[in-house]
């Protein structure tokens, strides 16, 4: 290996597809166990490589040398092998400050909570106590760098901004959180270094407070320009960190479609997933391909409930997937638990059609009359409008003019 990233884990990278669109190198993915971390660095069989959970701390005994500002912080995330000897620097620092300001969260003069002990826990503090914050507190199980989350709760009315610095919500835990943000009611800002998903459960709780929240990706991109900067001892711009931020979040959001039975979701979703390349998710398909009802027939023989069980199981299955078009059933956004998991990493359009465009049709049977029709829309409206983050206006469009308008809007 050249180029790469070493963790215990690393099915959640984003790093390879980050590093690929930054020049022409090959960058592997490389997971470690612990007792393989030794031998692998002082083999010294590569030119440069990025670190993560866990080895950010212990990578550095096995150094020759490391920055200023990788050794005032005690963590290396990138090691460039020149001639022979290992230089260890510390890239997220560069990478959480860009985050930060692109997050608009303001440090100074506030009162920042670092959750985590572990190198990018000592970044965070590194970085947040540079641009001046009133306190920085390391919040831990045990706490034994500073408070532990007992603590955290019984001085919450001093929390302005939290910071995420540990693994809890990424990917397949994406369900988890690491703390009860409802216990915050003086926070400002959230800043979770995670990014896949692109919206941690963290972050879209946040968000849901009207709380400023943003997830770790653009620190992905900007430690990982920093990072390429060393290993081939090249200036680098910030434009682009931001062009390809904008590359990677383009390829990774979902397009989730929302709105009543006959608007044109499926129709539109198959039109718009050729224009942007990405696959398209029928819910009600895959329901009916699982299970081997439709969700017409679920519903007559079991029950709407049991319907609305499985299309939530289906879509938080889905959720953990990235670039695809989602096609979802009319009444989707009822459960609060569905909107959650289709932002985790996708951004909701609903298409919104006046009641007199809409169809009744046998094979709907909650909207199988123009009175049923009528009732479930009056219900739904304003759901829909508020758990989307695009409204798209469809009675004057056609199909293929709403897709390019929703290409337009990424």
């Amino acid at each position: 290996m050249k180029y790469g990233l070493i963790g215990e884990k690393l099915i959640h990278s984003f790093s390879k597809e980050v590093h690929n669109k930054i020049g022409s190198y090959d960058y592997e993915l490389k997971e470690i166990s612990k007792n393989q971390l030794e031998e692998f660095i002082l083999s010294k069989d590569f030119l440069g490589i990025n670190v993560t959970i866990p080895y950010k701390e212990s990578v550095i005994k096995y150094l020759d040398e490391i920055s200023p500002s990788a050794k005032k912080i005690g963590a290396v995330n990138t090691i460039v092998n020149k001639n022979g000897k290992l230089i260890g620097y510390n890239t997220d620092y560069d990478g959480a400050k860009l985050l930060i300001e692109k997050s608009g969260a303001i440090i100074k003069d506030k009162n920042v909570f670092v959750l985590g002990s572990g190198g990018a826990s000592k970044t965070l503090v590194a970085v947040t106590s540079d641009l001046g914050a009133k306190s920085v507190k390391v919040v831990s199980r045990s706490g034994n760098l500073g408070i532990t989350y007992e603590q955290l709760y019984k001085s919450a009315e001093d929390a302005q901004i939290i910071i995420n610095a540990t693994p809890v919500g990424t990917y397949l835990d994406a369900s988890s959180c690491p703390i009860d943000i409802n216990k915050f009611s003086k926070l400002e800002g959230v800043i979770d270094l995670i990014y896949n998903p692109l919206r941690t459960r963290l972050v879209l709780e946040s968000k849901g407070k009207s709380i400023n929240a943003i997830g770790g990706l653009y620190m992905l991109v900007a430690q990982a320009v920093y990072a390429y900067s060393y290993f081939f001892d090249k200036d680098v711009k910030g434009e682009l960190i931001d062009k390809i931020y904008g590359e990677i979040l383009t390829e990774k959001q979902n397009v989730v479609l929302t709105g009543m039975p006959s608007c044109g979701k499926s129709t539109v979703g198959e039109v718009l997933s050729k224009k942007i390349n990405k696959k398209l998710v029928d819910i009600d398909e895959q329901i009916t391909k699982e299970y081997g009802k439709s969700p017409k027939e679920i519903i007559l023989l079991d029950g709407e409930e049991k319907f609305r069980d499985i299309e939530s199981k289906m879509i938080e299955t889905i959720s953990y997937e990235t670039g695809l078009v989602i096609s979802t059933g009319g009444g989707a956004i009822l459960k609060k638990e569905n909107v959650g998991n289709l932002k985790r990493n996708g951004k909701i359009f609903y298409l919104k059609r006046s009641l007199e465009r809409l169809l009744v049709t046998e094979n709907r049977p909650l909207t199988s009359s123009k009175k049923s029709l009528e009732e479930v829309f009056n219900k739904r409206k304003t759901i829909y409008e508020t758990t989307s983050d695009c409204v798209i206006d469809t009675d004057q469009m056609t199909v293929e003019e709403v897709a390019e308008k929703i290409k337009e809007l990424l």
